[in-house]
Parts: structure tokens; sequence; C-alpha cells
């Protein structure tokens, strides 16, 4: 087999996800991604972090004295700046004008917006249109990525082309991961370096300098980028101490990983005063949810525990029923004793940011998709699906099947419905604000609606690159083997035992 034959899942992977993540723009009016690109546009254009000017498009932001500042981990927006920094001089040229000018007149475009709005202003669209360039490096690449190290980490694992395409695909369009891999959050980058970090530590026996200041500089950044990744961070880190001792390989790690300690803490006391302040103690509009117990943590809540699962109001295996196929798909990882630390490592990281969602008495995460605060671990829930996720008889794969298109109604359904992340009013948004925004059209902006495609006419686009990739992908995978030697985490190639 060539190099290029095994490098085609991989391309045809990043390609279908990438395709589906930008053909979707991010939401306009959203006070999260606002918050964050009000400070990229206040660094570039006005030389501070300073939001005065912007901030009365966004709700999540701190205040100290009589200026307003994001309230948000700074990572997402240090990406941004540089994005935004070389596009700024573009809006001068012709074409851009001319662009800008279309898209004011756009009916299509129109169409999705307030009746009683101010309309789109030429700096609206200025606007919409920065936004969507750094959600694109922040968010959408990161996703695609994230899927193309699912599908080599599961390809690893099981030496299936099927079950490791269907793990990457599935958590790329199947989870709420979908809905935010071109939003300008933190949590589909933070799940990106988390996982890269992962796939880092558990691929081979080399513990050089490099590798471990590479480790450190992923996991340093993925707090940079969300707080609550210090808790995956330790789950990494503890499994290098006690699985990879190397000195040499541990020293760099950790000055890489202080470094960016040092970044964020010179960050948050040119802002808030203090190396150890952080944005949401100066938050104005939640003072009361950031002062109960530690920021709004007070232990694992029975409710939260049920509404995260299988609640109707936020529950991941309602919206993404297949990754109930983590559970068996442990007890395959625990049968490979050679496996069973990892295994432990991908609880750990998981549990971790599903405890902490649970321990929120804002558990629900506000206007969403899903429990969003547990993206940053759902890589690792859906990579303990690989050893379940391949139908081996008729019964298997039907269930599958069902699995699949139960998760692709609810995840798309709630994606794609409206103009704005379905507010946290619903107790059941899929029937209550998804369903009605669904029946009469309402879909969300998308390339389409820039060609003047109205509703769920706007999705034909998309349906044609889809079937196009996937028509390439068939074609270019003819003769592809499924027989070459398991790729073992160590390293080495070994011969598959037979009769396993």
């Amino acid at each position: 087999m060539t190099r290029l034959k095994r490098w085609i899942p991989e391309i045809c992977i990043f390609a279908l996800l990438l395709t589906c993540y930008v053909y979707f723009f991010p939401r306009w009016a959203d006070w999260n991604q606002n918050s964050r690109l009000n400070m990229v546009l206040a660094v570039v254009d006005d030389g501070t972090f300073q939001i005065d000017k912007y901030v009365e498009n966004t709700g999540d932001y701190a205040k100290i004295g009589d200026h307003y500042y994001s309230d948000k981990a700074p990572g997402v927006a240090f990406l941004g700046i540089p994005v935004y920094a070389a596009l700024r001089p573009m809006f001068h040229l012709p074409a851009m004008q001319t662009l800008m000018a279309r898209l004011e007149a756009n009916e299509a475009v129109a169409q999705t917006l307030r009746e009683d709005g101010s309309g789109l202003l030429e700096h609206k669209v200025r606007f919409a249109i920065a936004l969507v360039a750094v959600a694109f490096v922040t968010a959408a690449l990161p996703s695609a990525i994230t899927g193309v190290l699912l599908y080599r980490l599961a390809h690893r694992m099981t030496h299936s082309v099927l079950a490791g395409s269907l793990v990457a695909l599935s958590y790329g369009l199947l989870t709420p991961a979908f809905a935010y891999a071109n939003a300008f959050f933190g949590h589909q980058l933070c799940a990106a370096l988390l996982l890269g970090s992962f796939a880092l530590v558990i691929s081979g026996s080399n513990a050089s300098i490099k590798k471990g200041a590479l480790v450190g500089a992923l996991l340093g950044y993925s707090v940079l980028t969300e707080y609550p990744a210090a808790l995956g961070v330790l789950c990494i880190v503890a499994y290098c101490v006690l699985v990879r001792p190397n000195v040499r390989f541990l020293l760099a790690l950790g000055l890489s990983l202080a470094l960016f300690g040092v970044i964020l803490g010179v960050y948050n006391n040119h802002i808030f005063g203090s190396p150890f302040s952080l944005g949401y103690a100066h938050s104005t509009l939640y003072m009361e949810q950031h002062e109960t117990g530690f920021f709004s943590l007070v232990g694992p809540q029975p409710d939260a525990l049920w509404g995260l699962t299988f609640g109707l109001y936020r529950g991941i295996f309602v919206l993404s029923p297949w990754l109930l196929l983590a559970l068996p798909g442990a007890l395959f990882w625990w049968r490979r004793r050679g496996r069973r630390r990892e295994l432990f490592l991908m609880l750990g990281i998981f549990l971790s940011f599903f405890m902490f969602n649970a321990s929120s008495i804002m558990w629900w995460g506000g206007w969403s998709v899903g429990p969003r605060y547990i993206l940053p671990g759902l890589p690792f829930l859906a990579l303990l699906t690989t050893d379940a996720i391949k139908p081996s008889r008729p019964f298997a794969a039907f269930l599958l099947t069902v699995l699949l298109l139960w998760s692709l109604v609810a995840t798309w359904g709630l994606s794609l419905a409206g103009q704005l992340y379905p507010p946290d009013t619903f107790r059941n948004p899929l029937l209550e604000y998804a369903w009605p925004h669904i029946t009469r059209g309402d879909v969300a902006r998308n390339v389409g609606t820039l060609l003047g495609l109205p509703g769920w006419w706007s999705l034909l686009p998309l349906l044609s690159a889809l079937g196009l990739l996937a028509l390439i992908w068939l074609l270019a995978s003819r003769g592809y083997g499924q027989h070459d030697p398991m790729i073992q985490p160590s390293g080495q190639l070994v011969r598959r035992e037979a009769g396993r």
C-alpha cells in the first residue's frame, strides 16, 4: 500500500468534516462569541483589551472601574487576534466592498433577521465577516483535525478503516460538537488540544525533550482556552508521571506548561489586578451564580447527573445515543490488558469534565445545544466506542443504524434550527424549539443563504458537495487493504494473533 493510499481516509474525513463545519456560519448576536470577538477587535483596532466600544452586543463581560473587558479565558481570542489583523486591510479592497454591499442587499439573509432589528448595517456585516474568519481558524480547523486524530487512534486500536471512520464522522457530525465546530467558543479548540496531547503521550516510548515541550504547550494552551481543562491536564500529567517516568520528558513538559501559566498570570494581573484573579470574578450579570460555591461549583447534583445523561433538556445520550456504545466499548478495552492504563486515562478525562459540569449550579450552560461544558472531554468518550461500533451481525448493524439516525435527527435538528442556539427556557428543546423552526424552514445561515436560496433549499449545495466527496472517497479507496499489521501505541509493528 502506498503512503497516499494510507492517507485517503484521513484526507476524506478532514474534507467532509470541514465542509460541513464551514458551510454554516457562526451564530450572530451570541453573547459568548461576541465577548471574545470584542476583545479581538479592541486589541487590533484600538490597541487595548478594553471592550468599551463594543460592550453593548454582549452580557458576558467583566467590569473594572469604568472599563469593560471580556470575562472569558483568553486563549481563543489570542488566536483570533492575528487572524483579524491579517483580514482587516482587506476590508478596504474593492472586491471586499462589493461583497459587503451584496450581503447588505441579500434578501435570503435578510429573512433570517428579526423584523424589529436594525438590519444589515455595514459595521454589522464587517463584524460578521470577522467572526466567520476567526471561527474558521479557532474552531472549524481544530474540530476537523480532532476528527482525523480520532480516526487515527481508532484505526490504530482495531486496524479497521470502517470503525475508525465511524468513530471520527459520528463524533464530528452526530454529537453537540457539530453545533460548536464553527463557533467562536473555546470548547472545540480545547478538545483538539487535549486529544492531541493524549495522542502524543500514548504514541510510543520516545520520551524526548521536544515531545515533552510540545505536550506541555498543548496542555498549557488548553487551560488558556478553557479553565476547566486543568482537570484533563491533571489526568494526562498523572499518566505521564506513572507510565512515562522520564526525567527529561517530564521536565520539558513541566517547563512548557508553566510558561503558559505565566502568560495567563500576566494577562490576569494586567487586567484584573492579580495573577490569580479570573474574569468571572468581575462579571456583573452573574455575580450570584459565581459567588455560590467555587465559581458556581457546589458538587455533583442529582438533577444535573440525570439531566446531562438522559434528560430531554440537555442529555448527551438523548442527543447522541450512539455514544452509549462507550459502555460495551470500555469492556473491550478492559479485556486488552495492555490498554487498561489508556482506558483509565480516557475515562478520567471525560469524567472530570462531566463531574465539573454536574457540579455547577448552571449545569445546563445557558442557551445551548446539549451539555456544552463536557465538549472538551467528548472525544475521549467517542474513542471508547471504537471496539463496539463495528456491526458484526445483522441485528447489530440495524441497532447501530437506528442509533446513528436518531443522533443525526437530534443533533442536526437542534444545530440547524433557527438563528440562535436554543434558549434555556425550553425544557424539551428538540420539540419546543427545533421542530417549530424546522417545519417553517427557518434554517441557520449558511453558504446557500448567501447564494439566495431560502430555507431548506439552502442545503442543496452542501448535499451536492458531500455527495461528490463521498464519490471521490469511494473511487480513491478501491484496492485499499485492511490487513496490515496492527500498529500498537509503542510504535512497534506486531502480528495479529490468530483467532482474535
